[in-house]
């Protein structure tokens, strides 16, 4: 069941440095919601805060409040390994597991979370395989390493892992950044096809990218190097490329800057 996020005042922070700062947006059920602008404004920080990943990276922490349907992730008592089944992760580069089968691979998340039959997982991995458009490539093939399929098969092996475990939430950090043209448009597809059953949040440095796949964009900049990264606006993806409220929102789409 795909679920509502409500973020209000998030700050996160680098030990001491502040990298994003008092970000409040909602992101609404099954929906695509991009994240775009220039590097090192923040995106894939905050896009990291929305299933508690930044706090793997060392002295990584937040201020603020991130809802899901109501819940605070970052309540007490809240565990981040729980938050991370509920709100999956999609990397840049593909990163199936090298020494596993494209089989083992799906079914990874599966084992770690509870006991499963033989069938069963083979009913699930096979349900994720076609969600993710990799079924009939592979089904020939699944007790071959996942690391020998191309790059674009890989990545949709990756989405297939992460659907697996039926999260609510799907987050794809540039996705798409390592693919070819072909394999991005077979990305952008299954995106469209995913937001019916998840909600969804992309971050792109692909303007055009943001255009075709998503119903709503966030613009985040930061007013020069070493100020942490703000929201600029966020609005529908229509109207931010068409008419945007904001002059450097209009500026960075338009190619002034960034």
């Amino acid at each position: 069941m795909a679920k509502r996020i409500d973020v209000s005042g998030l700050t996160a922070y680098y030990s001491a440095h502040k990298a994003i700062e008092d970000i409040s947006m909602t992101v609404e059920p099954r929906s695509v919601t991009a994240f775009i602008g220039p590097s090192g404004c923040g995106k894939s920080t905050f896009l990291r805060t929305l299933n508690r990943m930044h706090e793997v990276t060392p002295g990584g922490r937040v201020e603020g409040k991130v809802l899901l349907d109501d819940e605070d992730l970052y309540g007490h008592g809240i565990d981040p390994v729980s938050v991370r089944r509920e709100v999956g992760m999609v990397f840049q580069r593909p990163n199936p597991f090298p020494t596993m089968s494209i089989f083992d691979n799906v079914a990874a998340g599966l084992r770690l979370n509870g006991s499963y039959k033989k069938t069963e997982l083979q009913d699930v991995v096979e349900k994720s395989l076609k969600g993710a458009n990799l079924w009939n490539e592979v089904k020939d093939r699944l007790n071959k390493p996942g690391s020998g399929l191309s790059g674009g098969q890989q990545q949709r092996l990756c989405i297939a892992r992460a659907i697996a475990v039926e999260p609510n939430v799907l987050l794809m950090d540039e996705p798409c950044s390592a693919l070819d043209p072909i394999s991005t448009l077979a990305i952008e597809d299954l995106i469209g096809e995913l937001k019916e059953r998840f909600t969804i949040v992309i971050v792109t440095h692909n303007m055009q990218q943001a255009a075709r796949v998503s119903d709503r964009t966030a613009f985040f900049n930061l007013s020069a190097v070493g100020q942490p990264g703000k929201l600029i606006e966020i609005d529908d993806t229509e109207r931010i490329f068409s008419n945007p409220s904001v002059q450097a929102t209009e500026d960075y789409i338009s190619g002034r800057f960034g």
